[in-house]
């Protein structure tokens, strides 16, 4: 078999709780299955859904936003200092 931690439960509001030593790895914020098995439980990490991005939420607002003209995209040009230094 692997390795084997000892863990105690514990109240936290209307839920039951582990204390899981930091030895073991896991990150706080993560997501776990706990599966019946035969006589007792197993623990599995769970899967993350991908994150799909929703234009729908984003599409139209920007409403007062104008396009850039060519004339504005013309820069002068001009001696940029770097480290003290002069870079041109």
């Amino acid at each position: 078999m692997g390795r084997e931690w000892t863990m105690k439960s514990f109240q936290s509001g209307n839920s039951i709780a582990l204390r899981v030593p930091a030895s073991v790895g896991m990150t706080a914020g993560e997501e776990w299955r706990l599966v019946e098995d035969g006589d007792g439980y197993r623990l599995e990490r769970a899967e993350r859904p991908k994150r799909k991005f929703n234009i729908g939420k984003v599409a139209g607002s920007a409403t007062g936003l104008n396009y850039v003209r060519t004339g504005d995209r013309v820069f002068d040009d001009r001696t940029l200092h770097w480290a003290g230094g002069t870079m041109e």
